[in-house]
C-alpha cells in the first residue's frame, strides 16, 4: 500500500480515533482537522460555522476522510437536536467538500449512514435502493447531496450500520447490563439490525481509500441478524442469560425519537464492498461478538 498524507474529520470518535491508529501503524501521515486554532503540526484548522478551512495546510494531502457530525443516539430527539443532527452534517460536510474541490485530492470518504434507506422490514436492500422516508433518511439525502460539493473528486459515501466495538456505541452500552444479567431483546426482537465491527470498517474505509470505488458503499456485514438473534449470541458470548426484554413503551419514554431506529428494521446489504472484492475478517455474528467479548477479558 502506497505511504498516503490524510486528513480526517471527527478523528476523536469512535470509527474516527480506530481509524487514525490503524492509519498510522500503516505507516501513513494522518492530520486532524480541529475547530479550534491548530496547535501541533498534525492539525489543520476548520470551522464548519463559518465554513472555512485552512486550505494551506490541506493543500497536497492525497486523501480527505470527514467523519464529524452529531451523534444521532447521544440525546433526546427535541425539535432543537433534531436540528442540530441535521446542521451539524450539511453544514461540516459543504465546508470540506468545497475545500475538497479546491485542492483536489485523489479521493474524497463522508460519512452518511443506512439511515438513507428508512425502515426496510424484512427486505434487504442495497447500494441501488432509494432513499426511506423518514427523519433520519432525509438526512441522509441531504447530507450526501452536501458530499457531491467535491465535484469530480473520487467520492465515497460510507453509509454504515451498527459499530460493534466493546468500548463504546451499542455494544459497549449494552455489555454491562448483560454482565450483570440484566439484558434482553429490544420490543419483539424480531427487527433486523445490520452490524459491522469496528475492526472491519477500519478496514472497510483504508479498502476504499486504494481501490477505485465511489459512490455509496453500505458498512454492513454481508449477514445481518434480528435483534433477538443478536442479544441472544451476546449472552451466550458472556455466559449470561437473556432474561429481560425491554418493552418498546420503555424504549420510547428513555429515548424517545432515537427508540424508532432501535426498533425499526434494517436489513442492508454491503454489495458494493463484496463486488469490488472486499473480505471481511468478521462476517459472522457469533464470532464478532466473541471476539469482542473476549478482548474485555
Amino acid at each position: 500500500m502506497p505511504i498516503q498524507r490524510v486528513a480526517i474529520t471527527g478523528a476523536s470518535g469512535l470509527i474516527g480515533g480506530a481509524l487514525v491508529s490503524h492509519l498510522k501503524s500503516e505507516g501513513h501521515t494522518v492530520q486532524k482537522l480541529v475547530r479550534r486554532s491548530a496547535v501541533a503540526p498534525d492539525e489543520i484548522s476548520w470551522d464548519p460555522k463559518t465554513g472555512t478551512v485552512d486550505l494551506a495546510s490541506l493543500e497536497g494531502v492525497d486523501a480527505v476522510i470527514h467523519l464529524a457530525g452529531a451523534g444521532v443516539g447521544d440525546k433526546r430527539w427535541t425539535k432543537r437536536y433534531r436540528a442540530e443532527i441535521l446542521n451539524s452534517r450539511l453544514l461540516g460536510t459543504t465546508t470540506i467538500a468545497k475545500a475538497v474541490a479546491t485542492v483536489k485530492p485523489k479521493v474524497f470518504i463522508s460519512a452518511s449512514a443506512m439511515g438513507w434507506y428508512g425502515e426496510t422490514g424484512n427486505r434487504a436492500v442495497s447500494e441501488n435502493d432509494r432513499a426511506g422516508d423518514d427523519f433520519l433518511a432525509a438526512v441522509c439525502r441531504e447530507w450526501e447531496a452536501a458530499a457531491d460539493l467535491a465535484g469530480d473528486v473520487r467520492t465515497v459515501k460510507l453509509r454504515t450500520g451498527l459499530v460493534l466495538d466493546p468500548t463504546g456505541g451499542a455494544l459497549g452500552k449494552m455489555i454491562p447490563l448483560f454482565r450483570f444479567g440484566l439484558g434482553g431483546k429490544l420490543g419483539s426482537g424480531k427487527q433486523w439490525w445490520s452490524w459491522i465491527t469496528l475492526h472491519d470498517v477500519v478496514r472497510a474505509i483504508a479498502y476504499s481509500m486504494q481501490n477505485p470505488i465511489s459512490g455509496p458503499i453500505n458498512l454492513t456485514t454481508p449477514n445481518p441478524s434480528t435483534n433477538q438473534e443478536f442479544t441472544a449470541a451476546l449472552a451466550r458470548a458472556m455466559h449470561r442469560p437473556a432474561l429481560f426484554p425491554v418493552p418498546s413503551i420503555a424504549l420510547k419514554i428513555a429515548f424517545g425519537g432515537f427508540s424508532d431506529e432501535m426498533l425499526g428494521s434494517k436489513k442492508v446489504l454491503p454489495e458494493a464492498l463484496l463486488s469490488s472484492g472486499f473480505t471481511f475478517d468478521y462476517p459472522h455474528l457469533g464470532g464478532a461478538i466473541s471476539a469482542l467479548v473476549d478482548s474485555q477479558s
